[in-house]
């Protein structure tokens, strides 16, 4: 009678591409173990708030999965588990699966939907997941998270050049900005995902083509909509003169109210989120899209305009970072290009953003998990190289066929 011997643990050490970790370690079942988190602080050392919660969404969407940290947070051990979506049965409560972001959480929403959208196409059934509580932040934050409207927009059209396009939904039920600390913002989003494949389409993106439109959407929250109208007439100041064909709609709301019990009120509420923002995001002829994003800091004190400029400048800056892939998108488009199938893929990509540190470390993390090392070579274009990457084959063993 012969045993099976589980595999040792990768080791990792910092909080930094936690996420990126645990998703990898998801999708080729190696357990991981990273230490040091955080480690060195003296008044939050361990796991923040976001991670642990995202911790929590990670065993909602899987089964099997085993976690275990150190009392103070600083060690942490995963063993992966199947993903499983939101099956019957495994803690989806009528095909959705309600994850509540605490008050404490400092990360807008997307932190949470870009790992989520990577890990659904993978999964056995329909992935159907509401994010709510006082902890959830629609538009992009300081900590760098990008919009809902940018993750809907931007990242999510992606998924078609992998054969992935059916069924695939981002819905803003409440919009909301980040409170005036920087954490909370008591939004709601629901990500629909029902799309799944044995693996991914071998990718090719070659040519950017020429940009031949703007599309972009300004949301205020609690405030008044004429700083949607100050944002708008900014940014197309400075777009119109590229791109005559830009359109960006307007969205206005009332700032979510979250509970505040009070000793002489135990049924308090208070009203945050409040703030405005702008997400934008060119198309090329090619169907390539290019994204930025702003949005008005926690503290206040930046007026639209200034902001409708800063974006729209953001914008060009990302269109002449060059190739096929933005900076917001390369993780996603490189990490299923790793998955697909056992074909070479290859994907044009401005220099700037190859040599950014996310990516060069997403290079090294995949290695570390057994996956191909990347080829490189000069495109047409001098700051743009052609990178091909050999898929592993790893695909959804939930999903025998299709």
């Amino acid at each position: 009678m012969t045993t099976t011997t589980a595999p040792a643990p990768l080791k990792f050490t910092g909080s930094n591409y936690l996420v990126q970790r645990l998703v990898l370690a998801t999708f080729t079942g190696r357990p991981i173990r990273i230490t040091q988190i955080r480690s060195s602080s003296p008044t939050a050392p361990g796991l923040a708030p976001h991670e642990v919660s995202f911790l929590r969404l990670l065993e909602s969407v899987t089964n099997g999965a085993h976690i275990e940290f150190s009392y103070t947070g600083t060690s942490l051990l995963y063993k992966p588990g199947l993903i499983t979506g939101s099956a019957a049965g495994y803690g989806a409560q009528g095909g959705v699966i309600r994850h509540e972001l605490p008050a404490e959480c400092s990360r807008g929403a997307s932190y949470f939907l870009i790992p989520l959208c990577l890990l659904a196409p993978f999964g056995k059934a329909p992935m159907n997941v509401l994010l709510t509580g006082p902890g959830v932040i629609t538009s992009s934050t300081e900590a760098g998270d990008v919009s809902v409207d940018t993750v809907r927009t931007a990242i999510l059209p992606l998924y078609r050049h992998f054969g992935i396009e059916r069924n695939i939904e981002l819905r803003i039920l409440r919009r909301s900005n980040a409170g005036r600390d920087g954490c909370g913002g008591g939004g709601e989003v629901q990500l629909v995902f029902g799309h799944q494949v044995r693996l991914p389409k071998t990718l090719h993106l070659m040519k950017a083509g020429r940009v031949k439109k703007v599309r972009g959407v300004a949301y205020s929250t609690g405030v008044a909509g004429a700083n949607n109208a100050r944002l708008i007439e900014a940014a197309r100041g400075v777009l119109n003169e590229f791109v005559p064909d830009t359109y960006i709609f307007s969205d206005v709301s009332s700032a979510p109210f979250v509970p505040a019990p009070e000793k002489n009120n135990p049924t308090a509420k208070k009203k945050i989120g409040v703030g405005f923002g702008l997400s934008l995001v060119a198309e090329t002829s090619n169907n390539i899209v290019y994204s930025a994003d702003i949005a008005s800091p926690p503290a206040g004190s930046e007026a639209p305009e200034d902001l409708g400029k800063k974006c729209a400048y953001q914008l060009l800056e990302s269109i002449q970072q060059g190739g096929c892939v933005s900076s917001v998108a390369a993780l996603t488009i490189l990490t299923l290009m790793a998955m697909g199938s056992e074909d070479v893929g290859r994907v044009v990509i401005g220099k700037d953003v190859l040599c950014s540190a996310p990516v060069v470390q997403l290079a090294r993390d995949l290695r570390t998990f057994g996956m191909s090392g990347w080829g490189m070579r000069e495109s047409d274009e001098d700051d743009e190289a052609v990178v091909s990457i050999v898929g592993k084959g790893v695909g959804n063993v939930g999903k025998k066929v299709g």
